[in-house]
């Protein structure tokens, strides 16, 4: 399945708009690529992840996945600006990472 068509957007009880299951989404999944142009200073929906050599870089993110929201104990995470599946989500569930860990 296409990761795109894995979530939707939505009203969220944490914050503002998040990102939700459209379908049950299994441990271990792509869910998709936080894309945009690189950031050089922080700003709404910027993403800071270290690259291979340790460096932080930064993306403004202009696809869906910048209306994840935190949460203490995520579903999801990144690895570098890719998004997967923690553990099971179930369709209607609001996809969260933890801000600290990205």
């Amino acid at each position: 399945m296409d990761p795109y068509k894995l979530s939707y957007i939505a009203e969220s009880s944490i914050h503002g708009k998040g990102l939700f299951a459209k379908v049950e989404i299994d441990e271990g999944t792509f869910m998709g690529t936080y894309k945009g142009p690189e950031a050089k200073r922080n700003g709404s929906h910027v993403l800071w992840v270290y690259d291979d050599d340790g460096e932080i870089v930064g993306r403004r993110g202009l696809n869906k996945l910048r209306y994840l929201n935190h949460c203490d104990s995520p579903n999801a995470e990144f690895d570098g600006f890719d998004l997967y599946c923690l553990r099971p989500i179930d369709p209607g569930d609001e996809i969260t990472i933890d801000y600290d860990a990205a």
